[in-house]
């Protein structure tokens, strides 16, 4: 194994150590032991198999959306609240992070507990004489001894616990059936527990296979959690579900009397070929989950006071590897009160449930996320919306089916620490029916969005403001900006007709073709048409005016002007720049060169202002568009002074760590060549050309940048399709690919 080493953040774990193991150490634990012949004898053998399905199958789902959430984003300390706080903000991540971390606290006692439990029952000297709370103390001392001081000794420590566990494995499947079964099976008759029904079952098995939380509570102490989180929790949930898929089996072949199943917490030691190795791994399985949990509880509450949503004092970290000691403290006296008080069974739902709430939150993030598909959401583990949905409701539903009450009571804590941390900036306004309550919900919208940091680049998306031509001769623009789009923007359609000529009747049955036109190409979208005397003065006036409060195109279309127009669009050209609003010009397709044949989006960046940025993003949800999917990007760049070399180094690596598939073409140019020369020689083979328009000079002459633009226009003429690109919105656009 590779050695890891150890920053000022923590310790640098890999896959193996820092996931897999905690995971399948947490999954492999006390149920499987003390509760599948339980199961078995409750349920029947296709019941608990259907039962194991299905929560590996949840766990499985919301394993998928953590790995597409794990690798959208630099995971640090906290794994499950660290992530969900990051998607859906502080007070939905404090709403589900504190209850995870008090369940993974309470999770400890229910591990100790069976610990204890399997140990007492041993009949090994002393310790079978010990009342099961004092022989818990002890234990949770001991764990918080070695967890606290090294989390490397207490991971390290796992090897030996899964060496035991294997070991008991291949002791119980080289079984075969007990010989004293029939006097055993009297005794269990005689001391018959009633018959549980499978939702209580299956309340009382879950927690087996949500060990997944364990390995994800490491994300602050792992050396690269993009890849490590997805492999390791996925594999330690196929692993998992394997075992528990065979075990059932092999103990119903062995046995097959109800009563001894459920009265017999132990069968499993009684089935196997030696006794020794199964009662080593109870032992061994059981302490390894408490050990998992003790080490996650404390970081996640961590995490929260660095979030200041819990007590600072937590926030401490202790030497180099940033042990949260008082947390530790805090996670013990949890553990010791649960402890004291908890039985195994009455702990199970309890568990069950923080943990489905939280898994539900998880798969409804990463649901919403592929559903908006923002350009910042670029996992390199891509999931279906619809199978994070369904790994969504599933965790739902069986909350309920579990515990309706009990769900409500969750749920119902869970919206109380949520408004609590949200209640220093929250304005709540209530209406009443249906009416009032979405009146109330796009006022508060607004009300979020209004301000300097309404559309920072976490969320940037382009809302469109098209200005169109009348009549409407082709398609091609507004097919553009619905590619872009992909029904995730706002589009308006906006037209100038002249004032002196519209009836009160006219604006309406142009605006009527339009949304024909629109609807024709699939296309949703709001239409404006303007009455105004002189159409470019009009055209200012929706730039600089078009909105409702916060919600203003920050993205305007045009097409290629007119050459005798040049000198009007210059104008406008520089009020849309002097008012923060992008620009695109999209040129004429060559009629005898289809778009459809060639492969290739090209972007001609040069690098010196955010133009590249925004093109990279526009191309980027072009490419994910119904009809431009497929076709390959191409960063293209002109250089005059620099080397190859060192250009080429220089994309890639921000291509690789904006997570963009992306080729790179360096063009060697001299400085007398016109580059637009060298755009042309080299993008004969593209869809789509986008090149950057650079804003005039604060004392630049109006005739020279008019001059300057009819120069690209023309020159952009001999390309397939040209489309210029302006970025002039306050955004840093590199930032939406580098987060």
């Amino acid at each position: 194994m590779a050695k890891k080493t150890v920053s000022s953040s923590g310790y640098s774990f890999g896959t193996f150590q820092g996931v897999f193991t905690p995971s399948i150490l947490t999954i492999i634990g006390v149920v499987m032991y003390l509760r599948f012949g339980w199961m078995l004898g409750n349920v029947g053998l296709a019941s608990s198999l259907a039962i194991v399905t299905m929560g590996s199958i949840i766990t499985f789902l919301t394993g998928l959306s953590i790995s597409a959430l794990a690798t959208n984003m630099r995971v640090k300390c906290g794994g499950a609240y660290f992530i969900l706080s990051r998607s859906l903000g502080p007070e939905a991540g404090a709403a589900f992070g504190l209850p995870l971390a008090f369940s993974q606290a309470i999770a400890v006692s229910f591990y100790i507990a069976g610990f204890s439990e399997a140990l007492i029952q041993s009949n090994l000297p002393f310790v079978s004489t010990l009342d099961v709370r004092l022989l818990s103390m002890i234990t949770l001392g001991a764990i918080v001894v070695v967890s606290t001081l090294s989390a490397d000794i207490a991971l390290k420590s796992q090897y030996v616990i899964m060496g035991a566990i294997v070991l008991s494995l291949i002791s119980f499947f080289l079984g075969s059936t007990p010989v004293d079964m029939e006097s055993m099976s009297a005794a269990a008759r005689e001391a018959a527990v009633p018959r549980e029904d499978f939702w209580v079952v299956f309340a009382v098995f879950f927690p087996a296979v949500t060990g997944i939380l364990s390995g994800l509570g490491m994300s602050g102490d792992l050396k690269d959690p993009a890849k490590s989180i997805p492999r390791g929790t996925l594999t330690a949930v196929l692993v998992g579900w394997v075992i528990y898929m065979t075990i059932p089996i092999a103990l119903n072949s062995f046995v097959s009397d109800d009563y001894l199943l459920r009265y017999d917490t132990m069968i499993l030691g009684k089935c196997a070929k030696w006794k020794t190795p199964i009662l080593l791994g109870v032992l061994a399985a059981t302490l390894s989950s408490a050990i998992g949990s003790f080490l996650v509880a404390p970081r996640v509450f961590q995490a929260l006071a660095r979030d200041r949503l819990a007590p600072r004092i937590f926030a401490k970290g202790f030497s180099q590897t940033d042990e949260p000691r008082y947390a530790a403290i805090f996670v013990f006296g949890v553990a010791a009160v649960a402890v004291y008080f908890g039985d195994i069974n009455i702990l199970a739902p309890v568990l069950t449930l923080f943990n489905l709430s939280t898994y539900g939150l998880l798969n409804l993030s990463a649901a919403l996320e592929e559903a908006m598909s923002n350009p910042s959401w670029r996992p390199s583990f891509r999931v279906k919306a619809w199978l994070s949905f369904i790994g969504f409701l599933g965790c739902l539903a069986v909350m309920f089916m579990i515990s309706p009450g009990w769900t409500l009571v969750a749920l119902i804590v869970e919206l109380a620490i949520f408004y609590i941390a949200k209640s220093r900036s929250l304005r709540a306004g209530w209406g009443d029916m249906r009416t009032g309550i979405f009146a109330s919900m796009v006022r508060f919208g607004l009300r979020r969005i209004s301000g300097k940091s309404a559309f920072l680049e976490r969320n940037w998306r382009p809302n469109f403001l098209v200005m169109l031509r009348l009549p409407v001769q082709g398609t091609r623009m507004l097919e553009l900006v619905r590619e872009i789009s992909s029904g995730r923007s706002l589009i308006t359609l906006a037209s100038i007709i002249p004032e002196n000529a519209a009836s009160r009747a006219l604006p309406n049955e142009i605006k009527d073709s339009v949304f024909r036109t629109a609807e024709k190409i699939g296309m949703e979208a709001e239409v404006k048409i303007l009455p105004h005397q002189n159409q470019w003065q009009a055209m200012e006036e929706l730039v600089r005016c078009y909105g409702f409060g916060p919600i203003t195109p920050n993205t305007i279309v045009f097409g290629f002007p007119e050459q005798e127009h040049s000198s009007d669009f210059a104008y406008l050209f520089r009020q849309i720049d002097s008012y923060g609003r992008n620009l695109i010009i999209v040129g004429d397709k060559k009629e005898e060169e289809g778009e459809e044949e060639k492969p290739y989006i090209d972007i001609w960046w040069r690098g010196a202002n955010e133009n590249g940025g925004l093109m990279l993003a526009l191309a980027y949800l072009l490419a994910r568009g119904e009809k431009w999917r497929g076709k390959e990007l191409r960063i293209n760049t002109i250089i005059q002074r620099r080397t190859p070399e060192e250009v080429r180094g220089i994309l890639e690596a921000f291509l690789q760590e904006a997570r963009v598939k992306a080729k790179i073409r360096i063009v060697e140019s001299s400085e007398s060549e016109y580059f637009l020369d060298a755009i042309v020689a080299n993008s004969s083979e593209s869809a789509i050309t986008l090149m950057g328009l650079r804003a005039p000079a604060s004392d630049e002459e109006f005739s020279s940048w008019r001059d300057y633009f009819e120069t690209m226009r023309q020159g952009a003429a001999r390309l397939n399709s040209p489309v210029f690109v302006l970025a002039a919105e306050n955004v840093n656009f590199k930032r939406i690919f580098l987060q």
